[in-house]
């Protein structure tokens, strides 16, 4: 037998709220997630969010988008799940390496220790050794006195293997725990068939079955559902899954996910959350009035553009969530309908490109590693330059604009960038003097917050309405400063540096030469949210409304 694990002591008064899915994956946890934290912000309360990823990988940085979405960053460099994008969208409080933990990760700790001789000897095993390290990362949020509530994303459906050591660690945790300081949310699902003419409830019943065989009681249960659950219905669910009735909560499918805290909000997830964990201190009801008016102009806009977004994972729109979520809130601020029309970069040549972006108000170049696509994008961007069309270049999309511009306006033969031709004449954009040695991929590029300096009177610092900012970043190839001399001469502005640094952040045409023409080397879309859409998004969308009408 292995030896019993040693009950934690928790550091603060933390309440502990574990949220698991069954059925199938895709379900929304994430989003019901972030939901709840929302509800419970809005109340008062200090919440936090931290996902638990089932996979082996350390963190998804090496991971193709096509396997896992976008790749996220935080202010602290952790490249992280897409899940974490949400929480900080809805909840408007950034996010750190702590918020997203991976199978790999914890191994890797677990494997380091041993090495070190930490377990005097001892065979290590997933339980105690595996578990304890998951347990411990559970708490680690609660320490401190910083949050009132700590929700866990627990990654995977129930009943998947490499799921099955998250799921024995929530067991622990709620045997250790004060009765009162955690509870369990399991999201699952009732299907409708059509034949039939009604939900069924057995999928629900077999998923809780197998997380209570696992150890784990679900203490309410959120039923994603496309019809309304009947009453006589929730009581058969509450009747056989174990639970009151008014802890099997209706999640209808929404038109938005912003509109998913209010549907909570009307069926008391967050009172029953509240009442469950004995909570104390906060509002007799959540402040919402912001987000209500964010969903007033979401769903009421006065007009209307359509923005080409060329990149290279275009089939999977989680290839570019943050991106498309930014266009939902600078849209709705400027009170207008962002429609996104995705357009392969692989298929864009310049006999093409006027006919593949023909009807757009504006494009955004998106960001991206590697060759293919990329004179696909190189296209996009002589085209609008050339037509006057709004652009918005994001990371590679900002490389692409500068080599763009020394091909055909610096008269630059050649010119590119050393990670798609590391012979070329005119190397405009070069790999970091600080990446030229690094062998390992993971974790190893220019990532998280860096500070930037912006050029007074420009486009970015009116945007911004300030000369300092910071933004996250994700890379390993630069602007060449060897060349900036010539760009600025020949009209292309430099109008962001790195004060430390001198690295060129952000570039623009002025606009006596291009009605809206800016591109950046960071991510400004990680950073957007609900309450404070991006500026460069905003004044973007705003310059496709003016090109639109003319």
């Amino acid at each position: 037998m292995p030896e019993r694990s040693t009950p934690p002591t928790p550091a603060s008064a933390a309440k502990f709220i574990f949220v698991t899915g069954g059925v199938t994956s895709s379900l929304g946890k994430g989003i019901i997630s972030a939901s709840l934290a929302k509800l419970l912000q809005a109340r008062g309360f200090r919440v936090t969010i931290q996902k638990f990823d089932p996979y082996i990988n350390i963190d998804p940085g090496t991971l193709n988008p096509y396997e896992h979405g976008e790749c996220y960053v935080t202010d602290d460099g952790a490249e992280t799940d897409l899940d974490l994008g949400h929480y900080e969208r809805f909840l408007n409080t950034p996010t750190s390496q702590a918020n997203n933990v991976t199978t790999g990760r914890i191994y890797d700790t677990v494997i380091r220790r041993e090495r070190e001789g930490a377990f005097l000897g001892k065979t290590v095993q997933v339980v105690p050794h595996i578990t304890d390290e998951i347990k411990r990362r559970m708490l680690l949020l609660g320490e401190g006195g910083n949050f009132d509530v700590v929700i866990t994303e627990i990654g995977g459906c129930i009943g998947d293997i490499e799921s099955l050591p998250f799921v024995e660690a929530v067991r622990q945790l709620r045997w250790e725990l004060p009765p009162n300081d955690s509870l369990v949310i399991h999201l699952t699902l009732l299907p409708y068939l059509a034949a039939a003419g009604e939900l069924k409830t057995k999928p629900t019943q077999h998923s809780v079955r197998d997380l209570r065989e696992a150890g784990l009681q679900p203490d309410i249960l959120v039923c994603r559902t496309e019809h309304a659950i009947p009453a006589e219905m929730r009581r058969k669910i509450a009747l056989f899954c174990n639970v009151k009735i008014n802890s099997v909560i209706e999640s209808l499918d929404a038109d938005t996910i912003y509109s998913v805290p209010l549907l909570m909000l009307k069926e008391q997830l967050d009172e029953r959350v509240i009442k469950r964990l004995k909570l104390t201190g906060g509002a007799a009801q959540p402040d919402l009035e912001v987000w209500k008016d964010f969903l007033g102009r979401l769903k009421n806009p006065t007009e209307e553009v359509t923005i080409a977004l060329v990149g290279k994972y275009v089939e999977l729109p989680d290839a570019y969530k943050s991106i498309t979520e930014s266009f939902v809130h600078a849209g709705a601020l400027n009170e207008c309908r962002v429609k996104v029309r995705t357009v392969q970069s692989d298929h864009l040549t310049p006999e093409n490109v006027a006919e593949n972006l023909r009807g757009v108000d504006a494009v955004l170049v998106a960001p991206g590693f590697g060759e293919r696509g990329f004179e696909g994008k190189i296209a996009a961007v002589q085209y609008v330059r050339e037509n006057g069309i709004p652009f918005f270049g994001i990371c590679l999309g900002m490389q692409v604009a500068v080599v763009e511009y020394a091909r055909h306006v610096l008269g630059l033969p050649g010119a590119n960038s050393t990670e798609m031709d590391a012979l070329t004449p005119h190397p405009v954009i070069a790999m970091m003097e600080s990446q030229k040695d690094v062998t390992q991929k993971g974790g190893t590029m220019r990532l998280g917050a860096y500070a930037c300096d912006l050029r007074r009177g420009s486009r970015a610092a009116k945007a911004y309405g300030k000369t300092h900012i910071s933004e996250r970043h994700r890379h390993r190839f630069e602007f060449n400063g060897e060349y900036l001399a010539q760009f600025e001469a020949a009209g292309m502005q430099a109008s962001g540096t790195n004060p430390e640094t001198g690295l060129v952040e952000i570039i623009e045409l002025p606009q006596a030469v291009h009605p809206w023409f800016v591109a950046g080397q960071f991510h400004p879309e990680l950073k957007s949210t609900v309450e404070n859409p991006h500026p460069l998004f905003v004044r973007f969308v705003r310059a496709a409304m003016q090109h639109r009408k003319g």
